[in-house]
């Protein structure tokens, strides 16, 4: 009888795998890379880069900005000369699924000599090619200098 239920206890460990948690680093460094290339080739590229096809961005005084198409007119209409704009995640998750988390943080935008702090968030969904773009993106003010 021990041995019959050897290969069931075998069968059944193996079914049993724990399930390999995504790696929550990874998305935390995709945003602190999405930072960085706002940084380097200004901010206005970087979210039409980083902008998932079905992408949102919730700004202040204004409908909805929905779809990349969007995202990309509004930001090549945009004259972001003297704007320096940088964020750093503060924390992340990743669904068990692997192809959808957030990450949320706190942003500073400098114009000339005003200096804005706010938090933000960020949805990230993987598109087609399995890289990880923003599909929803929200700030507010409100930090102080």
């Amino acid at each position: 009888m021990k041995h019959l239920l050897f290969p069931f206890l075998i069968l059944f460990l193996i079914g049993c795998k724990t399930s390999d948690k995504p790696d929550v680093k990874q998305l935390f460094e995709v945003d602190r890379q999405f930072s960085d290339a706002a940084s380097e080739i200004g901010f206005n590229k970087a979210f039409i880069e980083y902008a998932h096809p079905d992408a949102v961005l919730l700004r202040e005084n204004s409908m909805p900005i929905t779809g990349k198409n969007e995202i990309t007119r509004l930001f090549q209409e945009s004259d972001t000369t003297g704007i320096d704009f940088s964020w750093e995640p503060l924390a992340s998750d990743i669904a068990a699924s692997g192809d959808m988390g957030y990450t949320y943080g706190i942003y500073i935008l400098k114009i000339d000599t005003i200096t804005e702090r706010g938090t933000y968030v960020s949805i990230w969904k993987k598109d087609e090619n399995g890289n990880w773009k923003y599909v929803l993106d929200s700030g507010n003010k409100g930090l102080g200098e």
